[in-house]
């Protein structure tokens, strides 16, 4: 019967409208959880043929969805691990109880679109509710392998060693030197000029490059030639030694003219010359032929201008922090800073077919298509924002307004409910 049908309808719309209860008591009681996204109910009528001339209620079915692509804002933290991604792209995570004992390599892959990360007791970067950052470790160098994007067999939970310690050995250093004209003029008294340059080696040890500028002196005249030896202190011996002839023509005068290697590497294009100490090469710049700056020959004093060098002694590791590109670098107390890790952006087609999974984390799904890793900030994906997380996607002002109108719609259901029930029973006493 047709009044039968309205009851049927009625119930189907009660239970519709608990199920859309049900998401925006989920979505006001995550209004204020990081990175929670909204759940939607969707109806859909339901339609019956119930003949010529007669109409038969089909009712409401409800289809729930959760808006995993619709991001919340985000907002500014104290912790340089705090990580949330702004555009396209979610971090690559995977629950701490699927990390084998002993083993980094048997986990399943989950993903976020944010998260607290801090060390824990083991060194893994992690959430307070389990889920480990991944990414792919650098060699030892700091440089990131070439590894396959559409499998995650290159990841690993990332693990920080707080207490290492790291030097970076010297391998560059440019000299800005103004040797005395005068002294390569005929009754010059001969005098070596020195300077003593510290470089690191590959342990950490300071160790001094002696640079002896001995001049040419002739018998008349003016010879404008300098020899310089560089001697290693770690060794002892003298590991370069250059002619070098200054020019003195009319604008150009002081400038360097050439530079001839009798041991030591040769003089390059670039202005450099190499050396090679116990502990491997290291390019000395000394300027370009022709150029200001570098070693220059001018007026009647010896001059060392500027030594500008790279190195550093052994330094401790103080922080961590995680760029825009996903580099994780531990920064050293010597100003060193060190690539460990490179966190991805894993993207796939339908980020709404994936399947969601406790604390705000995701699974991969035949509906979501395969996943792909990304390099932040590359391709169709953002960028890793840290110190920040995202938050809510809730609207709770919108929640409230839904709320009042699933009230009413439940309430109206159960109106009609009850009016078919007394029609029923009008019915019922019609036979009495």
């Amino acid at each position: 019967m047709t009044i039968s049908s309205s009851f049927n309808a009625s119930v189907a719309g009660l239970a519709s409208n608990a199920s859309r209860l049900a998401t925006i008591s989920d979505n006001i009681a995550n209004s204020s959880t990081y990175g929670y996204k909204r759940v939607v109910a969707d109806f859909h009528s339901m339609v019956v043929d119930g003949g010529k001339g007669k109409y038969t209620a089909g009712g409401v079915g409800v289809t729930t969805q959760r808006l995993i692509d619709e991001r919340g804002p985000l907002v500014a933290t104290s912790n340089a691990t705090d990580l949330a991604v702004r555009g396209r792209g979610m971090l690559p995570v995977t629950e701490r109880s699927s990390v084998s004992v002993g083993s980094e390599s048997d986990f399943s892959l989950r993903l976020a679109t944010t998260g607290s990360f801090r060390t824990d007791a083991e060194g893994y970067l992690t959430t307070t509710n389990g889920l480990l950052l991944l990414g792919w470790p650098s060699n030892a160098d700091g440089s990131l392998p070439n590894l396959p994007r559409d499998t995650i067999g290159g990841l690993e939970p990332i693990r920080i060693d707080t207490n290492q310690f790291i030097s970076d050995p010297t391998t560059n250093v440019e000299l800005a030197v103004n040797l005395p004209a005068t002294a390569t003029e005929a009754g010059a008294s001969g005098d070596t000029e020195e300077l003593l340059v510290e470089y690191i080696d590959n342990l950490g040890i300071a160790e001094t490059l002696t640079v002896s500028f001995a001049p040419n002196v002739p018998a008349t005249g003016a010879t404008n030639e300098w020899t310089m030896f560089v001697e290693d202190s770690a060794s002892g011996t003298i590991i370069g030694e250059y002619t070098i002839e200054f020019d003195d023509l009319a604008g150009l005068g002081g400038r360097l003219l050439s530079v001839n290697n009798t041991t030591g590497g040769a003089y390059t294009a670039d202005g450099t010359v190499s050396v090679t100490t116990d502990s491997g090469t290291i390019e000395i710049d000394i300027g370009n032929i022709g150029e200001p700056g570098g070693l220059t020959q001018l007026s009647d004093n010896f001059a060392p201008v500027s030594i500008i060098k790279n190195g550093s002694p052994v330094g401790t590791m103080t922080s961590v922090e995680v760029d825009a590109n996903g580099f994780v670098r531990a920064l050293f107390d010597n100003g060193v800073s060190r690539i460990m890790y490179q966190v991805p952006l894993v993207d796939v087609s339908n980020p709404n077919g994936l399947i969601s999974e406790d604390n705000q984390s995701y699974s991969v799904t035949p509906e979501s298509g395969q996943f792909f890793l990304w390099d932040a900030g590359d391709g169709p994906t953002g960028d890793i924002v840290s110190f920040a997380r995202e938050e809510s996607a809730t609207d709770v002002a919108a929640e409230l307004t839904n709320l009042i109108k699933t009230q009413r719609a439940y309430s109206s259901n159960a109106k009609v409910i009850q009016t078919v029930d007394e029609m029923l029973q009008e019915t019922t006493n019609i036979k009495r």
